[in-house]
Order: C-alpha cells, then structure tokens, then sequence
C-alpha cells in the first residue's frame, strides 16, 4: 500500500498550513530565510491548492482523482461536493471527534481494526460515513492504554455540527448531517482544484 511520507512541518510552511489543522502543535526553529516574492502562475496556484488538499487529508492522486470524478457526478457544487467526500472519510472523521490526535494517527488505528460503524468493525480509512451512523472505539480496544487514557485525560474535542458526541460516552460519535464547507476546520479556494481538473 502506498504511504505519503512527507514531512508535516516542511510540507505545511510550503503549502501555507497551520500545523494545527493537522493536530499538530509543534513549531520549526528553523528560519524560513529569504522569501521570494515572484507572482504565481495560476496553475501554480491551482496545483498548490489541490496538493494542500491532498496533505490535509493524507489521500494520494489516485484517490484524489477518483473523489473529484465522483463529486462531479453529483448534483450539486462539484467543489462542494468534493470536499463533503474527504470530510466524511471514517479515518477524518475519528480525527474529527478527537479520539485520535492527527488525521495520520486516525488512518492507522482505522487501519488496525480499532473501531466499529453501527456495531461492525470498519478497517478500511476510506470508508464513507452517512448520516445516522455511530462510530465507536470497538469493545476489545478499550481496554487498550491509549483509549483508556483519553477517557482518565476528559480531552474532550469540540466536533464540528455535523458530528454529535456524548460526554457520556466520549469513545463514540454520530454523524447528525452531512458536512458543508463551512464545517471546514482550514481555507481552501477549491473552484482552483476544479479549475485544474477541468482542464
């Protein structure tokens, strides 16, 4: 299976991401040095956005690809639609509720069988959620450190409003609705990714 290997604070200082969208709090001491300003070009700029994109939300061109063939057979807002596809991916959303501390970490414990969508284990990252589904830590895994942990730490992460926790049950979440771009947790000109793809 491919993996994106690239470095988070390298990767986010040239796309102009806060590493916090990616759960990440750490700051480079390394200075940035000279910054040219030349104008971009608006395949540049376009490009740029579309690998933002695809870092924020750890997906590969294929995939990528796939998403905006998808989204443009949609009724509605083709970038809309697009961005609606990413964000209800299993592995964003279990970032999204805050039971894994980057979208990174969420693909993994995903990947390894840690959690279920309406009672049956989901190890698949790129499993689309619907509205009405409940995503749970699975039985066996919590009694595992880290999902122990967070439920002694009450890191209680404020979901977006189409996600709906229980403080009474912080290992587990609902999807209420299906996300909007508002519900975004970073900016992104996505008419330049269809802008591109369209091409």
């Amino acid at each position: 299976m491919a993996k994106n290997m690239q470095p988070y604070l390298k990767r986010c200082a040239t796309l102009g991401i806060s590493p916090a969208v990616l759960g990440i709090n750490k700051r480079t001491n390394r200075h940035p040095g000279p910054q040219r300003r030349s104008k971009k070009s608006e395949y540049a700029l376009q490009l740029t956005e579309k690998q933002k994109v695809k870092f924020i939300y750890g997906v590969l061109e294929r995939q990528f690809r796939s998403y905006y063939l998808k989204a443009a057979r949609m009724k509605g807002n083709t970038g809309d639609e697009l961005m609606t596809l990413l964000e209800r991916r299993l592995d964003n959303v279990v970032f999204r509720l805050g039971l894994a501390a980057t979208r990174r970490e969420a693909r993994q414990l995903v990947n390894h069988g840690h959690f279920t969508v309406n009672g049956k284990r989901v190890n698949i990252p790129s499993y689309l959620v619907k509205v009405n589904d409940m995503v749970a830590v699975g039985e066996k895994s919590r009694s595992s450190a880290k999902f122990k942990k967070l439920v002694e730490e009450e890191r209680f992460v404020a979901p977006p409003k189409w996600l709906e926790k229980s403080k009474n049950a912080p290992l587990e979440g609902k999807v209420v609705a299906m996300p909007s771009r508002d519900d975004l947790d970073f900016d992104v000109s996505v008419n330049l990714i269809v802008e591109l793809y369209s091409k």
